[in-house]
């Protein structure tokens, strides 16, 4: 089978892949996500009505929390809609456009999310470690210009990707792993020299997650130190619940964005659908969990959904 060759006029379109040995069986793995879209959307909606309508929430913490929530929201409605034509319809073809605007989208809210976690690190020291300055240092006017620094290096980052990827030539047959577009798996199609390309990955890679990723725990680590310094147990114990929730968002994002990293590194040798289970727990588990664990461990959002919901105080 002879290369096929595309120039800038010419643009290739993609063959999305679903989840290797399913056959025709892969609407019920669509059953699967799209329960964990549902959950996802739902959840999060409700995280930012309840914010939203409850006074008592108008503070930084759940400020950050409402930008988590409406991220993930943007990460489930980036990934569902070829997530659905795979699975469902098996529609298997996207155009070079469409599908470089999914990827800008997925990869844009997955930067996103990690400089939201690491501001909401910030806020969670803060309050610690300086409660008495706690409103004075996180003013309105702060949360914003934080909220607003996380958004312009999400779309800095990722918006040379797309024009990056079109200014080279595709001669194979353009496969690609999952039912959505991202960056690594688009990489590895063209045939002309990507060596910009894979600088620039690094690059965004290192100066967010990376960056991220060493100011989380740091950050962790003064709090843990302020924790110490509290003689009473009990108000130890107290403080540190405050930081539960944070602590299981960071682990449920990075976790798996580990997972799919050395998973793509180093099991290049794995059976195929390993690399696609990875890939869709990164995307569908983190959005689903956020508002089921600050549902769960924070007590205000809990009592006012539980007024909602069910017209009872817990």
């Amino acid at each position: 089978m002879g290369a096929i060759l595309y120039n800038s006029s010419e643009l290739p379109t993609f063959t999305l892949t679903g989840l290797p040995g399913l056959g025709t069986s892969q609407h019920w793995m669509f059953l699967l996500l799209g329960t964990l879209c549902t959950v996802s959307i739902a959840g999060n909606a409700l995280i930012l009505f309840v914010v939203k309508e409850e006074q008592s929430l108008h503070q930084p913490m759940y400020y950050f929390l409402s930008l988590l929530s409406a991220n993930d929201l943007g990460v489930s409605f980036s990934t569902l809609p070829t997530v659905l034509a795979t699975f469902c319809f098996h529609l298997r073809k996207i155009s070079f456009d469409s599908c470089m605007a999914q990827m800008f989208f997925i990869h844009f809210f997955s930067f996103m999310e990690s400089g939201v976690l690491l501001v909401m690190s910030l806020d969670r020291y803060v309050a610690i470690c300086n409660p008495l300055r706690y409103t004075t240092m996180l003013t309105d006017s702060r949360v914003v210009c934080m909220g607003l620094w996380v958004i312009t290096r999400s779309f800095c980052m990722v918006f040379p990707l797309p024009f990056l990827l079109k200014r080279l030539s595709f001669c194979k047959a353009n496969i690609l792993s999952h039912a959505y577009c991202l960056h690594p798996d688009l990489i590895h199609l063209p045939c002309g020299d990507i060596t910009i390309n894979n600088i620039f990955g690094l690059f965004i890679v290192m100066s967010t997650f990376g960056l991220d990723s060493a100011l989380i725990p740091f950050s962790c680590v003064l709090i843990l130190h302020a924790v110490l310094a509290i003689a009473s147990r009990e108000e130890r114990l107290k403080t540190l619940n405050t930081c539960v929730s944070h602590l299981c968002a960071v682990l449920i994002f990075y976790v798996p964005m580990v997972g799919v990293s050395m998973t793509a590194r180093y099991g290049r040798h794995a059976p195929r659908f390993v690399h696609t289970v990875m890939s869709l727990i990164y995307l569908f588990v983190p959005p689903m969990l956020n508002p089921v664990i600050y549902s769960i461990k924070t007590k205000e959002i809990r009592r006012r959904l539980g007024r909602m919901l069910m017209g009872t105080k817990f």
